[in-house]
């Protein structure tokens, strides 16, 4: 998370303005009306000010101290400083929003972020997350990524007990990007 912490204007403004609209309506028509929602690995914190606007509870969280700071003060939100692997919410989120965050976890990691997640979201509970497009794990500029494919997500979330609603692939949300992403809907 170092990256991040010493990053963190640099990454706040190139993601502030993301247009993830897409996304959202997919996740949200799925989601309890004002229901309670964990932005897990919120960097900027866009997407908990537009979940805030839209009347749901949010709650944020990012392991980045540096991204906490600026996410509170966009979206209005106190955000938490906690990290995936230390997660001990229970039976409490209907939607888990994890949009370019999980891809940050070691493979090796993932059962227990996942199980967490899991347990933290109520019955039939939603979680949407995303990841770069590949088969890479490892550093690049900086940073860890575990990039997943359609095969690879799908296996990974049935793995870890949940039932996969539908994945999907996308181009970089950044005009300035050439990226494909797979992105990824499923229930507890």
């Amino acid at each position: 998370m170092s990256y991040y912490d010493k990053n963190a204007q640099k990454f706040f403004n190139e993601t502030v303005n993301a247009d993830m609209s897409p996304h959202y309506t997919e996740f949200l028509k799925l989601v309890s009306k004002n229901g309670c929602i964990l932005d897990a690995g919120c960097g900027s914190g866009r997407d908990s000010k537009m979940f805030k606007s839209l009347g749901f509870n949010v709650i944020a969280i990012d392991e980045s101290s540096e991204m906490c700071k600026l996410a509170s003060k966009y979206s209005g939100i106190n955000v938490k400083n906690l990290r995936f692997q230390d997660i001990q919410f229970v039976n409490m989120f209907d939607g888990i929003w994890a949009s370019a965050s999980l891809l940050h976890v070691p493979a090796n990691e993932l059962k227990t972020v996942l199980s967490n997640l899991n347990k933290s979201l109520k019955g039939n509970g939603i979680l949407y997350a995303s990841f770069k497009y590949g088969s890479f794990e490892g550093f690049r500029n900086g940073r860890f990524f575990n990039d997943l494919t359609e095969v690879t997500a799908r296996e990974l979330f049935e793995k870890n007990d949940f039932k996969v609603i539908k994945t999907w692939k996308t181009q970089d949300a950044r005009p300035d990007r050439d990226e494909k992403w797979i992105n990824i809907l499923v229930k507890k």
